[in-house]
């Protein structure tokens, strides 16, 4: 086992390797003390809020509002929700307050068409959903398909997925725009004559046995040998019931997508997670060795950042003219943050950053590029988040 050095007065030994890791990313160590004494946070979903006494009684504790997020509010790190009947009901759900501020820096409007490049486990899905209200659309896409079930069963669990539609797809490749644009041009192949009826958990036994098939075929393939998308959610508003597998599937190019792609577009990439201080202390017990491999192994992260530029450029490419984009991450590292941000608008010249006007209230400090923002525990009291916000020029 590595090394292992008392980080101040925490009760989390880091090794001496990540350490190293903080001072060549000029990270301050003391951070990982304040994981201790972050809040727990919750969004209450709307029109829930006549019962927050009764919520209060549940946890055993005062629900503080969280005066820069609307709908949220901070309680004791320690404070378990998963057993109380408002989680279970949907009244409530977790999701770290600057999580929460990476949706609100989209400015969802109604009406507005929003793709979620990397949706699951869904806590932030079904933050854009409740600020969507009943307009527009929401398309969700993960390429792990159990965590995107996960944020299937979140949707229903909270009456949100009436607009929403899901997508196991590569979030590097996927090229579906929002339904809006149906097709004129229909084919007599069975591909083709498929409509989508209403969506149901229960599916024909045919259907079930041809799905079961082809799972079957693909188990042992990459998810890069896998070409289509697989659609595993779609809500009575998302824009697919009544439409053919080719309306819901069919290629564009970058003509229509300057007009009819989506107006807002969220990337919250795969990163190292280590701004996420709960995930960084569960080392703890998984071992040293894992977090090496996982966070401070250079070939991964190296190959973490290429993804990441893939993932940014593939979303803002799904952006229609004028629309905007955020991207963020939970990594505190330059790399996986600025470095990726200023390759890509090298490559991007119809890219411009945005100053985030929410943001003049929030508890974050700059991060090195001008109109980027950083959250960190010892500034905001929230776990480390890096947000930057794009809009697409009509070039």
């Amino acid at each position: 086992m590595d090394d292992e050095a008392e980080v101040g007065s925490s009760n989390l030994p880091l090794p001496e390797s990540f350490l190293d890791f903080l001072t060549e990313n000029g990270l301050d160590q003391s951070i990982y003390i304040a994981s201790n004494s972050t809040p727990r946070y919750i969004r209450l979903k709307p029109g829930c809020e006549a019962q927050l006494v009764e919520i209060e009684a549940e946890v055993n504790c005062e629900l503080k509002q969280v005066d820069w997020l609307p709908n949220f509010y901070y309680l004791p790190p320690d404070v378990g929700i998963a057993r109380t009947n408002a989680y279970q009901q949907g009244k409530i759900y977790g999701i770290d307050a600057a999580s929460g501020a990476a949706v609100l820096a989209l400015d969802i409007s109604p009406g507005d068409h929003v793709l979620d490049l990397c949706a699951a486990p869904g806590a932030k899905l079904c933050m854009i959903l409740d600020l969507l209200g009943s307009s527009g659309s929401v398309t969700g896409v993960d390429v792990a398909r159990h965590r995107l079930a996960a944020s299937r069963t979140m949707l229903q669990k909270y009456a949100l997925g009436d607009c929403c539609r899901l997508f196991v797809a590569d979030g590097t490749k996927f090229s579906i725009i929002p339904s809006r644009v149906q097709s004129k041009f229909k084919d007599g192949g069975e591909f083709f004559l498929e409509v989508y009826k209403e969506w149901t958990s229960r599916r024909p036994w045919k259907e079930r046995k041809r799905v079961a098939k082809a799972l079957e075929n693909t188990a042992n393939k990459t998810f890069s040998q896998m070409q289509d998308p697989e659609l595993i959610y779609y809500g009575r508003n998302s824009g697919v019931i009544g439409l053919s597998k080719y309306d819901v599937y069919r290629s564009v190019n970058d003509h229509e997508i300057l007009q009819f792609g989506y107006d807002k577009v969220l990337v919250d990439a795969e990163c190292t997670h280590d701004g996420s201080i709960k995930h960084i202390q569960k080392f703890k017990q998984w071992g040293w060795k894992t977090l090496s491999r996982r966070v401070l192994d250079a070939e991964r992260t190296d190959d973490l950042t290429v993804l990441q530029l893939k993932l940014l450029t593939n979303g803002f490419r799904l952006l229609k003219a004028g629309g905007c984009l955020v991207y963020s991450t939970c990594s505190l590292t330059v790399a996986q943050n600025e470095d990726v941000v200023e390759q890509f608008l090298l490559q991007h010249v119809s890219a411009q950053l945005q100053e985030i006007e929410a943001a003049k209230n929030w508890p974050c400090r700059g991060a090195r590029i001008p109109k980027t923002l950083r959250f960190d525990p010892l500034t905001s009291s929230t776990s480390g988040l890096f947000i930057a916000k794009f809009t697409k020029l009509a070039i």
